[in-house]
């Protein structure tokens, strides 16, 4: 080897060593910010995450019957575009409110779909079962929700391999009944857990009261604070919701017609 192709070498090397070092540099300051901003926002040092409503235009809500009697048409005057409506929880339980909420809602100018409180416990086909029981197929509405929260009834934290089974066979029997792709709704450690291996195949939806997930996302239950009016039930609060995109993103990725 001549001493000129030597040098050649040796320079490109060192080059290539200060590109490697301040690439892998960027990467842990990254890294650390978004470990220090997690910590901060956690912990209460500094306040939490609000979605900046340019870069994430449509907002929803999601109602049970906590908030009692809700006036759609007053959602909506209020910038409200979507809304998640409890239905069934388990294999037996019904939302008292679902039924007026769905016929309600859907006269409004607000985008509705169905959400299920899935239970550890349960088989999930009986949970199917139920929710199609009580959600009837509807055009122009958002594909149907399974809720995936560890509840502190629970006799220590569930066999994951088993609760995948039972969730995967819910989110199957859904799909084939509603002909769309059902959402997953979980907080951060649950997604982590249970949910992460069906994410690239279903939409999710993460509760996040601190700060904007750093994985993908559908919706980002940002706050269960919220304050708006229409609504008279027990509870004052509502949960507020965003979606990744645009309307007309949104309209396209769940297959729904404009709203008059």
């Amino acid at each position: 080897m001549n001493r000129r192709h030597h040098r050649r070498r040796l320079a490109f090397h060192r080059v290539f060593g200060v590109l490697l070092a301040a690439a892998v540099l960027i990467v842990c300051l990254i890294g650390g910010a978004r470990l220090y901003h997690i910590f901060m926002t956690s912990t209460g040092r500094h306040p939490p995450d609000v979605p900046d409503a340019a870069e994430y235009p449509v907002f929803g809500v999601d109602v049970s019957y906590y908030q009692g009697n809700v006036d759609w048409h007053a959602l909506a005057a209020q910038g409200v575009e979507f809304a998640f409506i409890k239905a069934t929880e388990g294999i037996d339980h019904n939302d008292t409110q679902f039924a007026m909420n769905w016929e309600n809602a859907r006269e409004s100018a607000v985008y509705v779909g169905a959400y299920h409180f899935f239970r550890f416990e349960n088989d999930g086909a009986e949970q199917a079962e139920n929710f199609i029981r009580t959600v009837p197929v509807t055009e122009n509405t958002l594909p149907p929700v399974i809720d995936v929260e560890v509840y502190e009834s629970l006799d220590g934290e569930p066999d994951v391999a088993t609760a995948q089974e039972e969730i995967r066979e819910m989110l199957e029997l859904l799909e084939a009944h509603y002909g769309k792709k059902p959402i997953l709704y979980a907080a951060p450690n649950t997604y982590r857990t249970y949910i992460r291996d069906f994410a690239d195949d279903y939409p999710i939806w993460i509760s996040n009261y601190y700060y904007e997930p750093y994985f993908d996302w559908t919706f980002w239950q940002y706050t269960d604070s919220g304050l708006l009016e229409g609504y008279d039930g027990d509870q004052k609060y509502i949960d507020l919701n965003v979606y990744c995109g645009s309307m007309t993103q949104f309209r396209e990725q769940f297959g729904l017609s404009e709203k008059s």
